[in-house]
């Protein structure tokens, strides 16, 4: 026979059992009693939670990945574009972040993205393609500055794709195609003037000996010599006629 003793003890025992709670590692609890927190987060491991005094909030310290979908921005030099990124925050004061903020996951969304729009639309359209780095740690500063009183650190935001209009894109293509045929121009230019400057120099050398001037002759026919399908005619330079005319004087 069931005595009303042994129904009561069944129930506390039940009502303990529902009161046990357990906390991982990463997670704590904000505990409100009659409405008001407990001065402390609680957790991890075991912990007493006593409905209906007591309301448990689970957080969780992990750091959170929040992707921030594409947003539609217009940059300073009026392009429009599509940029979406990525946050990387974590819950660094679990109280704070319960009392302070309604929903401090979708808040923290929303903030992103409106900090996203307004700082990159600062920027033109080659600073932004050119300076992530340096936009990214913009982000971040702003973002964490925001978040500060919440309870949340915001420790990194990256950009991960920027989506240009297809007009934009063959522009760019034109103008990198152009900046590259400029360079070709550029080192094609000063290779013509370094070869002048050479050829210059190598003619003054040649002037001041006639004797090397004609070996220089020579040494062109040879090269040409080698096509055995041509046919040469050159004029016999007089220096080489005056060298014969001076040998016969000698011998009469």
């Amino acid at each position: 026979m069931i005595t009303p003793l042994a129904i009561i003890i069944a129930l506390v025992i039940m009502y303990l059992l529902n009161a046990i709670k357990i906390l991982k590692e990463y997670e704590r609890g904000v505990i409100f009693r009659l409405g008001r927190v407990l001065s402390k987060a609680k957790g991890p491991g075991l912990i007493f939670v006593f409905p209906p005094i007591d309301k448990m909030v689970r957080v969780s310290l992990r750091i959170v990945v929040m992707d921030i979908p594409p947003q539609d921005v217009i940059t300073k030099d009026n392009v429009s574009v599509k940029v979406n990124a990525v946050v990387y925050f974590r819950v660094m004061e679990p109280q704070r972040a319960v009392l302070e903020v309604q929903d401090f996951l979708f808040a923290t969304s929303q903030l992103a993205q409106t900090t996203l729009r307004s700082v990159l639309g600062e920027v033109d359209l080659d600073g932004l393609l050119s300076e992530r780095e340096k936009l990214n740690a913009q982000l971040q500063e702003i973002i964490d500055k925001h978040t500060d009183p919440w309870g949340i650190k915001v420790q990194l935001v990256e950009m991960k794709h920027v989506d240009l209009p297809d007009n934009m894109v063959r522009a760019i293509a034109k103008q990198a195609e152009a900046e590259r045929e400029r360079r070709a121009k550029i080192i094609h230019a000063e290779g013509e003037f370094q070869a002048a400057d050479k050829l210059t120099k190598a003619a003054d050398i040649i002037s001041t000996n006639p004797q090397a001037l004609q070996l220089r002759f020579l040494g062109t026919l040879t090269e040409i010599a080698t096509e055995k399908n041509s046919t040469i005619v050159f004029p016999l330079p007089l220096e080489i006629m005056k060298a014969f005319l001076h040998k016969g004087e000698n011998e009469k």
